[in-house]
């Protein structure tokens, strides 16, 4: 399994200053995605996007805070997009050319060159990519 290096956005403390002169400052530190040998959208899911949309994907990870724009709630996309649930946006999004306007600055990483770089095989990377779609069709709000 080849390792990425292609940053991941995590949370990995907040600065306090130590005065009252200094704000209290959240930041987020990009370290390499870890490689995973996980399939399943739900796992992916928890692994990598967890810390800023948090576990139940509605946009309140640990990380959420320290983004200039906050994560979205992933379990609406289905009722933003007039009761269907906008699979090529989200495909978009993952490979890096979706026109969404808080992963302008690639805040978010882009998964679908991230879990192709983690395998030998492209055609894992693409299968994790549609896992995770799976995943976030499955948890639309009803």
């Amino acid at each position: 399994m080849k390792r990425s290096f292609i940053p991941v956005c995590l949370l990995i403390g907040l600065g306090l200053g130590l005065s009252s002169s200094y704000a209290q400052e959240k930041s987020v530190k990009q370290v390499p995605a870890k490689p995973t040998t996980a399939t399943s959208g739900k796992v992916l899911f928890a692994q990598y996007c967890a810390v800023c949309h948090g576990p139940d994907a509605k946009g309140k990870g640990p990380a959420a805070d320290a983004l200039k724009t906050p994560p979205g709630d992933l379990t609406q996309l289905k009722m933003h997009n007039g009761g269907k649930f906008p699979e090529k946006a989200v495909m978009d999004t993952f490979r890096g050319s979706g026109n969404v306007k808080a992963h302008g600055s690639q805040d978010m990483p882009v998964w679908g060159p991230i879990f192709s770089g983690m395998s030998s095989s492209p055609n894992l990377g693409q299968d994790r990519v549609h896992a995770l779609l799976q995943f976030l069709e499955d948890i639309q709000a009803k």
